[in-house]
């Protein structure tokens, strides 16, 4: 995975049950404590995914490698009505946003950056979306080093009902800045 050599991936929309089965491993997975699912019943997740799909204010996509497999998990929110609800004042075109990359026995170096940088072209797409926020456990360093090299800039720390986050912004320009720095996935829409 190079610069000279990005990879790509594409999307398709979450199906609750079908997917299920294959969220339920990727949750509850030690190496997704941050997702805060780990003692999820398949059954939780199959309620929980439901309930994103039928929300008009988020959405759950998978990301499919070149073979069409899933991959990674990304889901993006209007923070007006999700998420960050009287924590901060949105801007017109705010898009909130999450992706997890599953653990793996056979890790590939700069995956989960391409993955980060296909979310963010993928966000971007939509002309409406002029910034992505972000808000990540503070004691999650990994992911806000990550955050950086796509262009987020850390705001503050705000309390959620379930953690202490950073959060954190990238504007249209920021990605586009970070991505001819670093350019290392494109995404294809399905």
């Amino acid at each position: 995975m190079s610069p000279m050599n990005p990879v790509t991936f594409a999307f398709r929309p979450l199906d609750p049950l079908r997917d299920a089965e294959l969220l339920h491993r990727w949750v509850t997975h030690p190496k997704a404590a941050y997702w805060m699912m780990q003692d999820a019943k398949l059954e939780d997740v199959e309620r929980a995914y439901m309930e994103i799909a039928a929300d008009e204010h988020q959405q759950a996509l998978l990301g499919l490698d070149e073979g069409g497999v899933p991959v990674f998990l990304m889901e993006y929110y209007d923070p007006r009505y999700r998420e960050l609800v009287g924590l901060y004042e949105p801007l017109p075109g705010d898009v909130g946003m999450h992706f997890l990359t599953p653990a793996t026995d056979t890790p590939v170096h700069g995956f989960t950056r391409a993955v980060i940088a296909a979310v963010m072209a993928r966000l971007f797409e939509d002309p409406a979306v002029a910034r992505v926020v972000v808000e990540p456990d503070v004691s999650n360093t990994a992911v806000h080093a990550l955050n950086e090299t796509v262009g987020f800039v850390p705001e503050r720390e705000i309390q959620k009902p379930e953690k202490k986050a950073l959060l954190s912004f990238c504007t249209r320009e920021q990605f586009m800045t970070a991505a001819v720095a670093a350019p290392v996935a494109r995404a294809v829409s399905a």
